[in-house]
């Protein structure tokens, strides 16, 4: 496999940021509007190409069975980017039940803006990690709670980022396979 993709990866990884509470939106959007804002968000970190990121069938879905709140008239809040930002990283290694309790315990620990920025920052340093261990750099592998609803969340976050490690590296082996047969 090619070491330096995957090395300039890292340094990508380093580099990303999720919007915090007070950076979404005051604005009530739209499902269309939701639905690109999440895709821009998230991009940089699930690649989509296996499937889409977000749809209004999802979003639906999610406010059916009460892991979003309903829409008033057909438009969304920040409150509601915060939820579908989460579920759609957290989807990616979890099943919709299992989100819903991590949601479910992160809020009886925290108002929605803390447990949302929390999470930002939980997933941030998770990158960074990844980032580090694959340049070669010293990790520190720090808690920030003794919680063991805060600490579901951290290993819930930690479990994303390691599957993205893996799904890069397949793919980069892949590729670099398919270079050598042709």
């Amino acid at each position: 496999m090619e070491k330096t993709k995957l090395k300039a990866w890292a340094e990508e990884l380093k580099t990303i940021q999720l919007p915090r509470w007070d950076e979404l939106p005051e604005l009530e959007l739209y499902m269309d509007q939701v639905i690109t804002l999440v895709d821009r968000y998230l991009s940089p970190l699930i690649e989509d190409e296996k499937h889409p990121l977000l749809s209004s069938a999802m979003v639906n879905n999610y406010v059916k069975h009460k892991l979003v709140p309903a829409p008033v008239k057909k438009r969304y809040n920040r409150n509601h980017l915060a939820y579908l930002i989460a579920i759609t990283l957290l989807k990616q290694v979890f099943s919709i039940p299992d989100i819903n309790e991590l949601i479910r315990m992160q809020l009886a620990l925290y108002e929605p803006q803390e447990a949302y920025n929390n999470f930002c920052i939980v997933q941030e340093e998770k990158l960074l990690q990844i980032a580090k261990i694959v340049l070669g750099e010293e990790v520190s592998l720090t808690r920030n709670s003794n919680d063991f609803y805060y600490l579901a969340m951290e290993g819930a976050v930690a479990s994303f980022t390691q599957k993205m490690l893996t799904e890069k590296i397949i793919q980069l082996d892949k590729e670099q396979e398919g270079e050598k047969n042709e």
